[in-house]
């Protein structure tokens, strides 16, 4: 199988659906960089450790290494991805559905964002990619359960490993600096927030950047025509140009999700948004070690909210909580479900 750069560039020459499914696949992780950039940095900006600017141009650099980093420790995430739809043997159709489920995925993200919620682009992912797969396949035999499974052990781990390890985290700190004056501790918990943020960033690069590089193999893959990978390297090359466009994307953030995650949520001081970048990287390391998909947005937003549960439950704010939540379960429904229906839309047109 050729996965070398020059014969993807002239297959791209060569088929004009696959040149489409490509540039969907870029967009998708330049808006995943667009707008999962302010999770990572939201807290170090509301508690004014960092202006916006500089947050977002750190956590852009973060991001890229990232990408680049992670994946050449460890490709299981992007290898999950993969091996988690099945497109079939025809090429051309598969490669069309693909660039369907991909469409489906940039409309679901921009709408989220426009609206200022954080929504997590990792599960319109799998769920745009499932109902692709299953329009080309006409039923389930195109999702590999075994490998999908990992989403919903991603969906609870997120949730659980970020609320509990951001109330441990808080925890430990409250107890440590309890009789430290608070005007000493303010230059620490800045420089560690600052730390933090860059951290959360270099995660949410690590996770989020291996699943669109799977989408990109994919592509690749299917240009040989063959619809499963076995014991295939990440080439060099997909790992850079991930890089770049998803550090490209989040140099462009955005303050809406800043405040919807950062403000709205949860007040947090210093201490607690530190606690809640450290909780939330430590989920991120430890999902992507194991090779489960997990969402960013989960890890960060479930790890604010246990934090801000260390002082009393009430402190955090279940509206938001519940605007969030009602997203995420909307997404595999309402994305696959677009991903299901412009696939057959784009077989009948291409």
């Amino acid at each position: 199988m050729d996965l070398s750069f020059g014969y993807f560039m002239s297959e791209l020459a060569a088929n004009p659906i696959l040149l489409l499914a490509v540039v969907l696949t870029l967009g998708v992780i330049f808006v995943n960089g667009w707008t999962d950039c302010p999770n990572a940095i939201a807290t170090c900006v509301v508690t004014r450790c960092m202006p916006p600017r500089p947050a977002i141009i750190m956590s852009a650099f973060c991001n890229f290494l990232g990408v680049f980093i992670m994946s050449m420790v460890n490709a299981t995430v992007a290898e999950t991805i993969t091996h988690m739809v099945d497109f079939g043997t025809d090429s051309q159709k598969a490669i069309t559905a693909l660039a369907a489920a991909l469409f489906a995925i940039v409309v679901w993200a921009v709408l989220a964002w426009f609206f200022g919620i954080p929504t997590s682009e990792s599960h319109a992912l799998i769920a745009g990619l499932t109902g692709g797969a299953i329009a080309i396949q006409g039923g389930l035999k195109g999702v590999n359960g075994g490998e999908w499974i990992k989403v919903i052990y991603g969906l609870v781990l997120s949730v659980v490993l970020g609320f509990v390890l951001g109330w441990i985290i808080c925890k430990l700190v409250t107890e440590a600096f309890r009789d430290v004056d608070r005007s000493k501790t303010e230059p620490i918990f800045t420089k560690a927030q600052i730390a933090g943020a860059a951290a959360m960033s270099f995660m949410h690069g690590a996770q989020d950047g291996q699943k669109f590089m799977g989408v990109i193999l994919l592509c690749v893959i299917l240009t040989n025509g063959n619809s499963g990978v076995e014991s295939i390297h990440m080439p060099v090359w997909i790992m850079a140009l991930c890089s770049i466009i998803m550090a490209v994307g989040t140099s462009i953030g955005g303050k809406k999700i800043i405040k919807s995650v950062g403000m709205d949520m949860v007040k947090l001081e210093k201490y607690q948004g530190f606690s809640a970048d450290v909780a939330a990287s430590i989920a991120l390391l430890f999902s992507s070690i194991f090779g489960i998909p997990v969402s960013t947005t989960h890890a960060k937003t479930t790890a604010i909210m246990g934090v801000g549960a260390v002082k009393r439950l009430s402190s955090v704010n279940l509206s938001v909580v519940k605007e969030m939540a009602l997203t995420w379960i909307l997404t595999f429904p309402g994305c696959g479900l677009i991903g299901f229906l412009m696939a057959k839309l784009f077989m009948l047109i291409f």
